[in-house]
């Protein structure tokens, strides 16, 4: 990594920055100099978080305690940026809240689950970015970077929930692409192959099917969150990707080539 730190100064609010990607994304752009906002819903680790960013890089940063699935939560942390640095320049929408809902086929899944990742994948990015919208406008300058998923692009068995959700995000970030582009914003999408919080989710609740499909990863692994995924973020935070938007980037290990090989039981 250069000396040059190529986020100096800029503000960046990540959900779900206590865990996994969200983490390794915080950790990354803190290294390049941004200050950071961890919005998260668990206050132990989001708090953890926020001080290791001061401790190991030595920048502002600060945890607010974040439930993404409630508008006003999610026009909050944006609010607390602005008030304390000024603006937002960077949002990453990457927080997962499962809810245990296991692995259930089209025709038994429950509402509830698809009510709640609705609102979780879509209604709040939606509302954050709304939120976020005239501070980057009033800058000239935006970068929003949604955390999709191979699952939805896939189509994985027993998660519609996730799946349409995630769908449904690439499709937000797409055309706020495209209406925002003249306003110096890009919006871009991550589909991760990564041990996130919703795989080790999985895992517990499949552990067979989370081995088959990191052992059938080409490159035989799934990526770690803080040196695979984040610089991929890192560059689309960056003014290196001022050409790029409405774009999908898989930092995946190439998962997405052949699509799913697991078939998981999902009864009769």
């Amino acid at each position: 990594m250069s000396s040059e730190k190529r986020l100096e100064n800029r503000v960046a609010v990540i959900t779900g920055g206590g865990d996994g990607i969200g983490r390794g994304i915080a950790r990354r752009y803190a290294a390049e100099g941004a200050r950071v906002l961890v919005a998260e819903i668990n206050e132990e680790t989001g708090a953890a978080v926020a001080a290791e960013l001061v401790a190991d890089f030595g920048v502002d940063a600060l945890f607010l305690r974040s439930d993404v699935t409630k508008q006003d939560d999610n026009e909050a942390m944006i609010a607390e940026a602005v008030e304390r640095w000024g603006g937002i320049d960077i949002l990453v929408n990457n927080a997962w809240g499962g809810d245990r809902a296991g692995l259930q086929r089209v025709d038994k899944m429950p509402d509830s689950a698809m009510e709640h990742a609705w609102h979780m994948n879509v209604m709040g990015p939606f509302w954050a970015m709304k939120a976020s919208f005239p501070h980057m406008r009033a800058a000239g300058y935006g970068r929003v970077v949604n955390i999709c998923s191979l699952n939805g692009v896939n189509a994985h068995m027993g998660s519609v929930h996730y799946n349409s959700t995630k769908e449904a995000l690439r499709s937000l970030t797409r055309t706020a692409a495209r209406e925002w582009a003249g306003f110096g914003i890009t919006a871009n999408v991550i589909c991760p192959g990564a041990k996130t919080a919703a795989f080790r989710m999985f895992e517990e609740m499949n552990p067979q099917v989370a081995a088959e499909s990191e052992g059938a990863n080409p490159m035989g692994h799934l990526g770690d969150p803080e040196t695979e995924i984040a610089p991929v973020a890192f560059f689309l935070a960056s003014e290196d990707s001022r050409y790029i938007t409405g774009n999908t980037l898989f930092a995946d290990g190439g998962s997405h080539i052949n699509g799913a090989l697991w078939v998981p039981d999902l009864g009769d």
